[in-house]
């Protein structure tokens, strides 16, 4: 079980993705808006809606957050599968069943744990540590929401983790299952291998030009050059609308007015200190002892300020500046306990405090420094301000100009100048673009997104080399284009690949000599020939070093009742066969790991216990797939007309 998941790892994260991510994380309210409905609804659940619009939001949402997680290791082909896209219509009736449930009994989410949950994100908080409001409302504008639209989704999200975490913690691995899993996990075996390299009978390998034609047509398609187009596109997004926004000298000055504090340091003091320890719980005593030595160097610092140093040094019971002389360098308000902060901004340069008592103990404080309040002038941030106004009023200003960029491409679709001209875009061309993105191209590259390649190579811009729609290809990014040149898919000559195909049946060739040679061998140590094989190793689900994957999965499935046993196996060198001597289970165990694993057991179960629980929800709320959509990807091009 355990190898199966180190070994699948992508099969494996993409089981994840649909399975055990809460489907109520990737959507958010129950519907932001009505379209046609009678046209283009996809499911209805309990007599409501899931429109096409809103499954396509899912889908976009969904990757944009894996694109985000996962970098550039994010493959788009894994949405592009009817199986996937039947996994999010999924996802949506299962939200929209649990939404109705969380209703149903009455479960609701507390401001103040809204407010903990917000408070909790990463990002939000400034230097001082405190909530960033500005920061916070920019964040969401970004993703073009407002806090009162956040705030519901999230309100909306928590409600149904009330739920969700109700069924799924019912769910529990009995020890004696998970121990069972655990001891096969564990289970060494003693084996000894024997290696038929498809390499060594290359020699032996005879190859007819009737052979090398006979797999260059069973194989066209692995010689084929993809269709290709040549287009002209334009992209419509913040930074294009932020280089037409003009920004006076005044705007500028206004905006550093008004956010004064954003350019501006704060006074910052510096200090030494000489600190006697004493535990705030200490005794009386304890504390009475702490006090009279602390006012004993303070006597002595007071006859001689310029030893304030060398008593630090020699008496200052804080590890982190005593070796500097009681120095603890600028710092600014809030960075120090209260009572100790209070004393610093009230001394004057050079001056000596009383004792100063905190929950660390007594403090002697000099203050050695003062660096003024100071805030950068304008001109040092006049472009920093100017680029902050232009980004605001982009973003204000994107909503807008995506509607009339929509309708332009669309409306005159002939070609892409007027759009260009209208918002003051830039035409940009495209050469060997194929209907899969280039992994060799910058994947945020808008012409080499999924969703604009699909749209550009339908049959209306290829045939009638209009226009594509215009397609959102991230957050606030609309992109449109136009071919401007098409090639077909082509087939190679054999001529120019017969090299290739002649490697390739010859390594054919010589893999089947290989496995024969192999399988003889497998049949001739069966029956008793113990020649050949190689020194024993011993290897385990987890311990699998020097032993190829796929013969160590047929070494451990292999019969072992009757020992020694032989399994056969097609390696991608050639042909392995295998000896199973003994069979062995550890002395000792991995603790930890036996743990992790009942949990990854118990995990497991309580996705089973939830999709169960989905099930029964699905079937109460009548749920219908009227429009299914791992059919949509047949129909985009007649709708798009």
């Amino acid at each position: 079980m355990f190898e199966f998941i180190r070994t699948h790892q992508r099969l494996m994260q993409f089981l994840l993705l649909l399975l055990i991510f809460p489907s109520f994380a990737f959507f958010g309210v129950e519907s932001y808006t009505r379209f046609r409905e009678h046209d283009n609804t996809v499911a209805k659940v309990a007599g409501h809606s899931i429109t096409q619009q809103e499954f396509d939001a899912a889908q976009r949402e969904q990757m944009d957050r894996l694109r985000q997680m996962f970098g550039s290791q994010f493959d788009p082909k894994m949405f592009d599968t009817p199986e996937a896209k039947q996994a999010i219509l999924d996802n949506l009736i299962a939200q929209r069943v649990m939404v109705a449930t969380a209703a149903r009994d009455h479960l609701s989410v507390s401001d103040r744990t809204l407010q903990q949950t917000i408070l909790a994100i990463p990002g939000l908080t400034g230097a001082d540590g405190k909530f960033d409001a500005e920061r916070y409302k920019s964040l969401l504008a970004m993703q073009g929401m407002t806090p009162a639209l956040y705030e519901a989704r999230l309100r909306q999200d928590l409600s149904l983790q009330q739920v969700s975490n109700a069924v799924q913690s019912t769910a529990f691995a009995p020890k004696t299952v998970a121990n069972r899993l655990s001891d096969l996990n564990d289970q060494e075996r003693e084996v000894q291998e024997q290696l038929f390299k498809a390499a060594d009978y290359v020699s032996q390998v005879k190859v007819t030009d009737d052979m090398l034609k006979a797999y260059y047509e069973k194989n066209s398609a692995d010689f084929q050059v993809p269709e290709q187009v040549k287009a002209e596109y334009v992209v419509l997004n913040g930074e294009a609308l932020a280089a037409q926004i003009p920004v006076s000298d005044a705007d500028i000055k206004s905006y550093y007015e008004q956010n004064a504090k954003r350019y501006g340091e704060e006074e910052q003091r510096r200090a030494s200190h000489i600190l006697i320890k004493v535990d705030k719980n200490a005794s009386n005593a304890d504390k009475a002892a702490a006090k009279a030595k602390a006012e004993a160097l303070l006597a002595q610092v007071r006859k001689n300020p310029a030893d304030f140093a060398k008593l630090a040094k020699e008496n200052s019971q804080d590890p982190g500046s005593a070796q500097n002389g009681g120095d603890l360098g600028y710092f600014g308000k809030g960075m120090m306990v209260k009572p100790f902060e209070d004393t610093v901004y009230k001394l004057k340069q050079g001056e000596v405090s009383d004792l100063v008592q905190s929950d660390f103990g007594f403090h002697i404080i000099q203050l050695t420094g003062i660096k003024p309040a100071a805030i950068k002038p304008l001109d040092e941030v006049k472009g920093e301000i100017a680029a902050e106004i232009r980004k605001q009023q982009a973003t204000k200003k994107y909503s807008e100009m995506a509607e009339l960029f929509t309708n332009t491409v669309y409306e005159q679709a002939d070609s892409l100048k007027p759009a260009a001209d209208k918002l003051g875009l830039k035409i940009e061309t495209v050469s060997n673009l194929t209907r899969t993105p280039n992994p060799g191209s910058s994947p945020n590259a808008p012409y080499n997104n999924p969703k604009f390649l699909k749209a550009l190579f339908s049959d209306d811009a290829i045939k009638n080399k209009r226009n594509t729609e215009a397609v959102e290809v991230a957050p606030n990014t609309l992109i449109a284009g136009r071919v401007v040149d098409y090639k077909p898919v082509t087939k190679r000559a054999f001529a120019e690949v017969e090299a290739t195909v002649r490697e390739r049946v010859t390594q054919l060739e010589a893999a089947k000599l290989a496995k024969q040679a192999g399988e003889k061998k497998l049949a001739a140590a069966k029956a008793g020939d113990a020649s050949g094989f190689s020194e024993s190793k011993t290897v385990s689900r987890v311990k699998g070093e020097g032993i190829n994957s796929a013969a160590l999965g047929a070494v451990m499935k292999a019969d072992t009742s009757k020992l020694p046993a032989y399994v056969g196996v097609d390696l991608p060198q050639g042909y392995g066969v295998y000896r199973v001597n003994k069979v062995l289970q550890p002395k000792t165990v991995d603790a930890a790991r036996r743990q992790a694993e009942q949990q990854q057991i118990g995990n497991a179960l309580a996705q089973q216990e939830m999709q169960a629980y989905l099930n029964a929800l699905k079937k109460k709320a009548k749920v219908e797939v009227l429009k299914p959509v791992t059919q949509k990807a047949e129909t985009d091009t007649d709708e798009s007309r």
